[in-house]
């Protein structure tokens, strides 16, 4: 899916104070009430509150999220409802978002001022993608995907329950109610989904009859005389692919293997959607391979062709921004959170350098709350160092403790039991369940889902063939704050290398990159690249003795792409059956009730949040928060699928 930059709406009023739309020439709502339009339209059409009753999981597709007055009318609901669904998601795309502040004054004075308040705080930067806003911590999920819901429909993944048809009229916006956009809606609906719109028009009748809905005219609101209902109701329904089904497990119980940050934000994804989960590890504490570095960053990144790579770290970025957020709000973490530069690759002078830059940002429409391209000026003030040029300055990025940030995901949460010293040599499937047994057999835990977020002794436990990860050798220094020489920025600053602020009396810096090298001791020489790249970010090089220096050595987890593996373990015993359409992830089928969880190389304090909510949700069910072109992107069945498409050449 190609992002397209944003045109964010305009708003204006009728005299009588509604809410209208200069570029379409259309009122938002009628003058009866947005509120009380969307009770009667489209909860009251789609029989709610009463078919969310009792169940676990209810979702609402809404094809333009407009002023949300559609969404905070039913997040109402919900509240107000004793008998309401363990969790309410709530998906809408939105080609023209407002901007915060026209938000907020389209919701002062709102007549449900404390969600309207929550609504206008939890608003996202207007950046390409799917924005994940948690609400009434976490049962309460929108989903607002920014662009044209043509483009979004076929990326959506999610079992819908109910359709919000809502834009402006159709001959105001025809696209919005084109054939292929109702059509679209049939293969997102689950069995008995409902639809309603406040439009009684013929073609969007049409439209959804020929998407397999059974279509009703009924009493129209604030003088309408008609509105239209529909219930799914197809001939037939297509069996959906086999790489992303829910686990067909009886119980929700869960063993994740591996406490970094890939394991502990797993397990932390998975409790939050109910499931009970153990977490095991050989070692004593969680974090103590690469994830125990003192000190990482997060940030985003920039690429004039907006590839995979480029839009998931945008999402992951922005995703953990707001986890953060919501996390130090509960508990103390230490780190940097008010921004990250990162250096520009050297142009034959400053102004071309930011030129490239600013034409990046307009090639991508990445907002300033994202990234700013920053003169030599203003990234010396920034940083607090003689940086050589211009710099990337991305708002929310900084650095933090992972180990930190990998326990406060599993502390107080009662779903999660932490089993330390639990060495797992083996898998072995037994009825509906997966034992993990030690170097005797001996069983260590079981449970019908198991999560492999061991880093490179995932492919080692799996045995799997078609599977390119590496581990990396990375080596980090440890400065003392006063050495001589040695220039302490004031936020993190990155380029071939990175430096961190003081922290305890320390400065961290680094790192090394040494594919294969099993190495476990520090090395002068890799003390010395590192002072290297202190000086060209700095300009000056800290004077010490490096044979003396302290600091880490890790192995990074990476795949060939540099992308995430995750999902479900693929079967590659299908690569031997004649037939077997397997040239797509999402066609190739996996073991039962096995998952991966690994590769997250150099990013995991920036991927791990968003990855692991991925994976949940594709074991839970649950709306997935990633377009399905990236999910695609990171399943760990595309190696499978790759050597179907480009076998290697015999001999």
């Amino acid at each position: 899916m190609k992002s397209a930059p944003l045109q964010p709406a305009e708003i204006g009023f009728t005299p009588e104070g509604v809410p209208w739309s200069p570029l379409f020439g259309d009122v938002y709502h009628t003058a009866a009430g947005a509120l009380a339009q969307a009770r009667h339209v489209f909860l009251g059409g789609n029989g709610l509150p009463g078919r969310w009753q009792g169940r676990e999981r209810f979702t609402v597709l809404e094809t333009g999220f407009g002023l949300g007055n559609n969404f905070l009318a039913t997040w109402a609901a919900w509240r107000e409802d004793p008998q309401r669904c363990e969790r309410l998601y709530f998906v809408s795309v939105e080609k023209h978002p407002l901007r915060r502040p026209d938000l907020e004054r389209v919701h002062a004075g709102h007549a449900l001022p404390e969600l309207a308040r929550a609504l206008v705080d939890a608003w996202p930067p207007l950046a390409p993608g799917l924005h994940t806003l948690g609400f009434d911590d976490g049962r309460v999920t929108l989903l607002l995907a920014l662009g044209d819901v043509a483009d979004w429909l076929p990326q959506l993944a999610a079992s819908v329950d109910a359709f919000y048809l809502d834009g402006f009229a159709p001959a105001k916006n025809g696209q919005m109610w084109a054939p292929q956009v109702l059509k679209a809606l049939g293969r997102l609906a689950a069995p008995g989904a409902t639809a309603a719109t406040w439009s009684a028009a013929r073609g969007v009748r049409d439209g959804l009859a020929a998407a397999g809905f059974e279509v009703e005219r009924a009493p129209g609101f604030g003088g309408k005389r008609d509105m239209t209902v529909a219930r799914h109701a197809p001939r037939f329904r297509a069996e959906g692919p086999r790489g992303w089904q829910p686990a067909a497990a009886a119980t929700r119980e869960a063993v994740i293997v591996g406490a970094g940050l890939a394991g502990c934000a797993a397990a932390h994804a998975l409790a939050a959607l109910g499931w009970h989960c153990e977490l095991v590890d050989r070692h004593p504490a969680p974090a103590q391979e690469a994830s125990g570095n003192p000190g990482g960053l997060f940030h985003g990144i920039v690429n004039p062709q907006d590839g995979a790579h480029a839009r998931f770290n945008r999402a992951a970025a922005l995703h953990l921004e707001r986890m953060l957020k919501a996390l130090r709000a509960t508990r103390p973490l230490a780190g940097g959170f008010d921004g990250l530069l990162r250096l520009q690759a050297p142009r034959p002078s400053e102004d071309a350098a930011l030129q490239a830059m600013q034409q990046a940002i307009a090639a991508t429409g990445l907002p300033p709350e994202y990234v700013r391209a920053v003169d030599m000026a203003e990234a010396r003030a920034l940083s607090g160092l003689p940086l050589p040029g211009p710099a990337w300055f991305y708002p929310g990025g900084g650095w933090l403790r992972p180990g930190e940030l990998a326990r406060a995901w599993i502390e107080d949460e009662p779903r999660i039991r932490w089993r330390p010293g639990l060495a797992v040599q083996a898998l072995r499937r037994a009825g509906e369940r997966w034992q993990l047994l030690d170097a005797h057999g001996r069983v260590l835990a079981q449970a019908p889902v198991v999560v492999l977020a061991n880093a490179n002794d995932a492919a080692l436990l799996l045995g799997l063939r078609h599977w390119p990860l590496a581990p990396v050798r990375g080596q980090t220094t440890f400065l003392p704050a006063g050495t001589p020489g040695l220039r302490v920025p004031l936020r993190p600053v990155a380029g071939a290398g990175y430096l961190l602020p003081a922290h305890d009396g320390q400065v961290l810096c680094g790192a090394t990159t040494l594919h294969h090298d099993p190495d476990p001791a520090l090395r002068e020489a890799d003390h010395l690249h590192n002072l290297a790249q202190v000086e060209r970010l700095t300009g000056s090089r800290p004077h010490v003795d490096a044979a003396t220096l302290p600091g880490r050595v890790g192995w990074r987890c990476v795949a060939d792409d540099r992308l995430p593996v995750l999902g479900g373990v693929p079967d590659e015993s299908a690569l031997q059956q004649p037939g077997e359409r397997l040239d797509h992830p999402r066609f190739v089928p996996r073991v039962p009730g096995l998952y991966v969880y690994t590769g997250l190389g150099s990013r995991g304090i920036t991927w791990s949040a968003l990855a692991a909510q991925v994976l949940a949700a594709g074991i839970d069910g649950a709306p997935c928060p990633l377009e399905a072109d990236l999910r695609e992107a990171l399943d760990a069945a595309r190696f499978v699928s790759r050597a179907v498409r480009r076998p290697a050449p015999p001999g």
